[in-house]
């Protein structure tokens, strides 16, 4: 049977290395979803845009 690890606290060096990295993918996963937004936004213009016959 495993012996479960026992926690160490983390050092200042390492807690703030996780917070950097924790900071980037949150960058990263807020872009994505902006981008996401942005995408469905402009493809409901575009078929609402076609449904109504266009501008003019």
């Amino acid at each position: 049977m495993i012996e479960p690890r026992k926690l160490e606290p983390m050092t200042p060096e390492q807690t703030e290395l996780y917070r950097q990295r924790q900071r980037s993918r949150n960058k990263v996963l807020g872009i994505v979803l902006i981008s996401f937004a942005i995408l469905f936004f402009a493809i409901s213009i575009v078929k609402i845009t076609a449904q109504t016959g266009g501008a003019g």
